[in-house]
């Protein structure tokens, strides 16, 4: 079987795969298409072309003025020489002194500190292409000098990815394994979902989509019969189109442990649970039934105990248990619920909950880990996993979880747990950062502003005059994905593409591996870092490296020159439907999974043996540390939840006129529910200033009924845009909800972001708004 090569000229991005449209008269391109194939090609995509082309730009390399100048102010090696990081001007050099900057700073650290003293920093969706991936460049460049310290895990996903491979499965695994939508469709009957099934969010994927599915998908499901009940503080995170088949159950934010619990526990006291499959598949249920039935504790976790902590009624809580355990359901959960306190404790509970109704590995039965998260997941393509830029050997052993950034600069040396291990913090000189923009997608960002001081060096690679390009002290001007050469292509995906530029860059910008082997150069590891190739030498080897990959998949790759020429392969599809842990469910001795035991662990003897107090060794309620429930609730009564943006994917394009477009006067909405808004006297439109003890943010009301009382929703993704950075608690102008969000662990289990676990207030705002700067580029000087 081969995969069909096709004449087509494409545009492969985290949005989508698109067609460029020329002038007739010019031939230059002007827009971009989506692709006919494609239902719903993403809008954010579709307005790449014009950002690309935006003042904001960054042109040539440019240093800070106060590192530049070590002749005033603070010794470049004082752990406070960062004060002027966001405040000082810049000064453009040419790309020679840039690199010899660059490369000095470098040399210096890693003789005088060693390797384990420099943070390699890339997060985010840095590029589509398969090589021009700047997180894979940056860290291929690093081990190549000797090595870095690295993080661990993802903001998304930080509490799932640790705790889902000692229970089922890795999430990688479970991503590019859940059920199809097709399977779905054709045996779903009742979708029960925590946090929704949010389509905006499967807008993207990490090397481009073909074809968007989730709202397809879920509209066909509905079309076979099948009824979605979704318990969610807001309302339109699951929209299914021409259907009225939602059960929208208002919750309150953080407590859906509490309602699964409530659902396996009213299962098992109707004797409705799968006990054959509870012995066949699973470890540890008996110590998790007793703990549901009170046998330790007096408190039986049934619908009564739950209604209290929920909101929810216990009568519908009962109803839906009942109709669970007669029909083929699915239990969902939105990468959002694991992004809270104890975030670990939502998924293993819908792991265990699906494990009692005996329905895992059966067609479109069992739990979902993330419909609506990203494309990939329910994708019924061929798995594939395409070409990768190897990275080499990282000689630095030291790393943090990704979350704990903050944590790592301000407290060197100190210890923490992750993962059932003690580590220690390392002592960072300098953060190279290629790809991503931490003053988005940290939290409290206030707190990450004081911590940002303390490196000797920041050095950024980026397009853009984002927050954390202002932040730094040597940013070098890079390109962007319609301005080289390389291949787009993502897991579970029809079709591989060759991508080709289609606009020029402007001023100086060079691509990563271009000022990366530069750099490899001067410091004497060029051959370790290049191999001797060029760009498109390196897309020719990965290419060809894939070769043996798709034959072990099924299917044959033409030559690379035939690939390159056609522009596009569509890979053959696949021979049998999608079905998550359909050979583990047929025959566990056969298909055992990779935990301790080989099957699902209801209870873990190996998490129980890390003896953590916020992590136990089974699915628990533990009240998070800030919510409704919480005292801090009467100084600020109102839950943010602060989910992704449907204009921008994190940040990326906030600039672009579409994100632009959708602000109202001029900052991001700020959904409020209609009592809580008349308590304070908002109108719909109104300036807000939302805000509690670690910062205040400016958003612009929406008055609906499409979130839960005492709940705002506040998305991500505004560029932080302080008053004065250098100032604690300064009034963020744009929208950001981090300046609001807990810099703190999920727990010590895994270390994860525990974003969604936060408390505000909100008042109209009075008098005239300062502006928005964010769009604004820096100051320069002359030297």
């Amino acid at each position: 079987m081969k995969a069909s090569l096709e004449r087509r000229n494409l545009v492969s991005s985290h949005w989508g795969i698109y067609e460029p449209v020329a002038d007739p008269a010019t031939g230059q391109i002007r827009a971009l298409r989506g692709l006919p194939e494609d239902p719903d090609p993403s809008p954010i995509g579709l307005a790449m072309l014009d950002a690309n082309g935006s003042p904001l730009r960054v042109r040539r390399p440019a240093v800070r003025a106060g590192w530049l100048d070590r002749e005033t102010g603070a010794s470049r090696l004082d752990t406070g020489r960062g004060r002027g990081r966001g405040r000082e001007p810049f000064v453009e050099v040419p790309w020679d002194t840039a690199l010899e900057l660059v490369a000095a700073e470098l040399e210096r650290v890693r003789t005088a500190h060693g390797n384990a003293s420099i943070f390699g920093g890339s997060y985010g969706w840095s590029s589509a292409g398969r090589f021009h991936h700047a997180q894979s460049q940056v860290h291929r460049f690093l081990n190549s000098i000797g090595g870095y310290v690295r993080h661990a895990d993802s903001y998304s996903l930080g509490a799932a990815r640790v705790l889902m491979p000692h229970i089922v499965a890795s999430m990688d695994e479970l991503m590019a394994g859940h059920h199809g939508w097709d399977v779905l469709a054709a045996h779903t009957k009742l979708f029960v979902s925590f946090g929704g099934v949010p389509a905006k969010n499967a807008q993207i994927s990490a090397g481009g989509t073909a074809r968007h599915r989730v709202r397809e998908g879920l509209a066909s499901m509905a079309s076979n019969g099948c009824r979605f009940v979704n318990f969610s503080p807001v309302g339109a995170d699951l929209e299914v189109p021409g259907a009225g088949a939602v059960e929208w159950v208002p919750i309150r934010p953080n407590t859906d442990t509490a309602i699964m619990l409530a659902l396996a526990c009213e299962t098992i006291l109707a004797g409705s649970h799968d006990e054959a499959f509870l012995a066949s598949h699973c470890v540890g249920f008996e110590r998790w039934r007793d703990y549901l039935l009170g046998e330790a504790d007096g408190i039986v976790k049934n619908a009564d105990w739950a209604a209290p902590i929920t909101g929810v009624p216990a009568r519908r809580i009962r109803a839906l248990a009942a109709e669970m355990a007669t029909v083929r359901t699915l239990v969902n959960v939105s990468w959002s619920v694991q992004r809270a306190d104890h975030g670990e404790q939502p998924y293993w509970a819908a792991v265990a909950l699906a494990a009692v109704l005996g329905q895992i590995g059966l067609p479109g039965g069992g739990f979902g880990a993330g419909y609506g998260a990203v494309n990939l997941i329910g994708s019924p393509e061929r798995r594939f996993a395409g070409p990768t830029l190897p990275q080499g050997r990282n000689a630095v052993s030291e790393f943090i979880p990704v979350a704990r950034i903050a944590d790592m600069l301000l407290r060197p040396g100190e210890t923490f747990r992750y993962n059932g291990g003690t580590h220690r913090y390392p002592d960072i000189r300098l953060v190279y950062w290629a790809g991503g923009n931490p003053f988005h997608h940290h939290q409290d960002l206030n707190r990450l502003a004081r911590a940002w001081q303390r490196p000797e060096t920041i050095v950024v690679h980026e397009q853009v005059w984002t927050p954390t390009a202002r932040m730094a002290d040597i940013v070098l001007p890079a390109t962007t994905t319609l301005e080289r050469e390389d291949i787009g292509y993502s897991t579970r995906e029809a079709l591989i593409v060759a991508m080709k530029p289609i606009c020029v860059p402007p001023g100086e910008a060079r691509d990563d591996y271009t000022i990366f082997g530069d750099l490899a150069r001067r410091l004497g590891a060029e051959q370790a870092f290049t191999e001797g190739l060029d760009a498109r030498a390196w897309l020719r080897r990965l290419y060809e490296d894939s070769i043996p990959h798709a034959a072990a998949a099924g299917f044959e790759l033409p030559p690379f020159e035939a690939f390159w020429d056609a522009g596009a392969l569509r890979l053959p599809e696949p021979a049998e439907p999608v079905v998550m842990l359909g050979a583990f469910r047929e025959d566990p001795h056969a298909a055992p999974l990779r935990t301790p035991s080989g099957k699902v662990e209801i209870h873990s003897e190996r998490i129980a043996g890390f003896a953590l107090a916020d992590c136990p060794g089974h699915p628990v309620w533990l009240a998070p540390r800030e919510w409704l429930g919480a005292a801090q609730a009467e100084a600020y009564p109102l839950h943010l939840i602060s989910d992704q943006p449907f204009t921008k994917l994190h940040s990326q394009l906030d600039f672009s006129s579409y994100s632009v477009g959708a602000r109202i006067k001029g900052r991001e909405p700020a959904w409020i529910h209609p009592e809580d808004a008349g308590a304070r006297g908002i109108a719909d439109g109104d300036l807000v200033r939302v805000f509690n003890d670690r910062g205040a943010c400016l958003a612009a009301a929406v008055v609906t009924d499409r979130v839960a009382p005492r709940v705002v929703k506040l998305s991500t993704g505004a560029w932080w845009d302080p008053v004065d950075p250098g100032t604690p608690g300064s009034l963020d102008k744009h929208g950001n909800p981090n300046v609001l969000t807990r810099d703190e662990p999920a727990s010590t289990l895994s270390q994860g972001c525990a974003a969604q676990s936060c408390l505000v207030q909100i008042e109209r705002f009075e008098g005239e708004a300062p502006p928005v700067t964010a769009f604004e580029l820096p100051t320069f000087v002359h030297r």
